[in-house]
């Protein structure tokens, strides 16, 4: 008989979680750190339209993925087969 779960010691870890992942994540923080500062009067303009942009891709992806009105459709076709 073989047992198919899976314990917490036999998962591999994450390539971001390893000691590795860290140090490159916060090697690249730092380097942006580093370059937003040295040319932020050239992006500085830019600013209102950057964030104008992130509202869409917020939604977007804050919502699942567009699929944020599917609950009540949902409803609607269990009524329908129902026969109410």
């Amino acid at each position: 008989m073989t047992n198919h779960q899976h314990s917490v010691e036999n998962a591999p870890s994450s390539f971001w979680r390893s000691k590795t992942g860290v140090l490159l994540i916060m090697l690249v923080a730092i380097s942006a750190f580093y370059v937003v500062r040295e040319h932020f009067s050239h992006v500085s303009p830019y600013l209102p339209y950057l964030i104008l942009l992130i509202c869409p891709l917020m939604h977007f992806f804050g919502h699942g993925h567009g699929g944020h009105g599917r609950d009540g459709d949902q409803a609607e076709a269990n009524k329908d087969e129902d026969g109410k």
